[in-house]
């Protein structure tokens, strides 16, 4: 059993479109839960004080995915789905959101996962019939960048790619823009073109970054060029939205 199974850090009923989805039951809410860890170590990680933490560096109380479903039920009057595992990595916990999800589903609710897409292709193909949609964060598109963080671009593509080809899962996509790391117009176009050849109508957030965490060196991204690389990714995809401006 996963170290931070039923440990909930953060817990709040959001708008869907915060997840980010835009074409998911847009006007929804749905209660999103967080724990804490993450296999990637991002220096600009917005969420550092739980995906960076472990048990003894983070306040948690402990919840049941029967305490955590009937919570959701209990909330389907204020507009609520499902639950969303997110905050930190979900994946990291992944005996816990399997559990989750399966008790969802059980009760007529969505499964919702925002996840930095870094998972092997069998526990994802096992758990994948259980998530209704997904926000993949797709960091950049170069194996430098990956580097950075601690990650691998390949897997990240192929965890987009066996998500998009599951006709029960919708999925979008998120960049978080950097300055003078993966802001440049041919590395957006790049990844625009790539999901277009996975699906023209995917969802694409190109998100505006705020200096945080061990990235406090350089300043938030202009809120032009963000509108800008939404017009270049405009060239591959149907719908592209900024983020954060």
């Amino acid at each position: 059993m996963d170290e931070n199974y039923g440990r909930i850090t953060a817990l709040a009923l959001d708008p869907i479109e915060k997840k980010p989805l835009a074409r998911f039951h847009p006007g929804s809410r749905i209660l999103s839960l967080g724990s804490y860890g993450c296999n990637l170590r991002c220096p600009f990680c917005q969420n550092a004080d739980i995906a960076w933490a472990d048990a003894e560096e983070v306040p948690w109380r402990e919840m049941t995915p029967d305490e955590l479903v009937d919570q959701a039920l209990a909330l389907r009057d204020r507009g609520n789905i499902g639950l969303a595992y997110t905050y930190n990595e979900p994946l990291v916990g992944y005996e816990f959101v399997k559990d989750c999800a399966e008790r969802c589903h059980e009760e007529g609710l969505v499964n919702v996962l925002v996840s930095n897409g870094m998972i092997n292709a069998k526990p994802l193909r096992d758990i994948l019939p259980l998530i209704d949609a997904a926000n993949i964060d797709l960091k950049g598109f170069t194996d430098r960048f990956y580097k950075m963080v601690g990650g691998d671009l390949s897997c990240v593509k192929a965890t987009i790619e066996t998500m998009v080809a599951c006709p029960t899962c919708h999925v979008e996509v998120t960049t978080l823009v950097i300055p003078g790391e993966n802001d440049s117009p041919e590395e957006i176009e790049s990844i625009a073109s790539w999901l277009a050849s996975l699906d023209p109508d995917m969802p694409y957030h190109i998100s505006r970054f705020f200096p945080r965490h061990k990235m406090l060196d350089r300043p938030a991204t202009d809120v032009g060029l963000v509108y800008r690389l939404v017009e270049v990714a405009r060239r591959h995809l149907r719908y592209v939205y900024p983020g954060n401006c």
